[in-house]
Formats: structure tokens, sequence, C-alpha cells
């Protein structure tokens, strides 16, 4: 009898630690300004990841373009809202500076890290624009320009399909 409840106790207590190891995991960013187990574990700071939850949340409020051109693409990214416009030319302007500052951020992207990895592999040109960002990245690497096109198409389905394409990046799928 002791000894089914010591066994009891103990599969009790690994259920609430892994309750609450579960609960860390899956938030993402936290209201008090800390960074979640999440944010930490995909390399941004939950500024930015409040920033992504954000635009993923309204992301039918975003219109998205891309052209394709020599060695890469062309986008345009844009919306009505000024709050989202400034979302936007902020949340590019981070990930530039994470590239310059050789501070991966690894989330949600299969093309990430090849563009992390490459950063003095191509070239990048911001324009804020009115009514959000303009972009243009190129390389002469044809790896290179594969995977800045693979990023411009993940972003187009994050645009497209908000939250459940960025559980299919997070998932692998």
């Amino acid at each position: 009898m002791l000894a089914a409840t010591a066994a009891g106790s103990a599969v009790l207590a690994i259920g609430v630690v892994g309750g609450y190891l579960l609960r860390d995991v899956l938030r993402i960013g936290s209201n008090s300004g800390g960074d979640g187990m999440m944010s930490g574990m995909m390399g941004v700071g939950s500024a930015d990841m409040n920033r992504y939850m954000d635009l993923f949340n309204r992301h039918t409020e975003i219109r998205r373009t891309v052209e394709q051109i020599a060695g890469g693409v062309r986008t345009t990214t844009e919306s009505d809202s000024p709050d989202l416009v400034a979302q936007l030319q902020a949340h590019v302007s981070s990930m530039y500076s994470h590239l310059d500052e050789h501070a991966e951020v690894s989330c949600m992207s299969d093309s990430l890290p090849t563009l992390f990895h490459n950063e003095s592999a191509y070239q990048r040109k911001l324009t804020l624009t009115q009514m959000g960002v303009s972009v243009t990245e190129t390389s002469t690497d044809p790896a290179i320009t594969r995977a800045i096109r693979a990023h411009a198409d993940e972003v187009s389905g994050f645009v497209r399909d908000g939250m459940p394409a960025m559980m299919g990046g997070m998932m692998g799928g």
C-alpha cells in the first residue's frame, strides 16, 4: 500500500512538473517583459515575438507581392493600418539587425538558417514605404538565390495563412 502511494505521488509530481514545463515551452513571449522559453529557443526576444504574433494574428490586414528578379526577389509588404505599417517596418529592420549582428533567428523558417549562415553572400536593400516595406534581396550564388526565394515564399505563406503557416514552419511542415 505504501509503495503504491509513493508511486502514485511520484507520477503526480512528474505530471505537475511536466505541466509547468509544457506551459513554459508553449508560452510565446511574456507580458511581464521577460523572455518566454520559446522566445529564447527561437533566438528572439519577447518584443520581437510579440510583434510576430500580432502580425500573424492580423495577417488578413496585410498584403504582399513578390517579384522574382535576377538572383533573388523584390517584395512589397503593406497594410492600411498605421500600427501594422510600423510593426512591419520594425520587424524587417529588426531581422536585418539580427543578420548584421550574426544573431541567428531560428524560428518558423526552413530558409532562415541558410540566410543567416551566409549573410555576407547576398545583398539586401530595405526601403520603408508609406504603407510598409519594400525589400530587394539578391545573390550571385544559386544556392543562396534559392534560399532567398524560399524565404519569400515562406513569408508569403505567413501573410496568406497566418498562424497555421507559422505552426507548420515550427513543426517542419
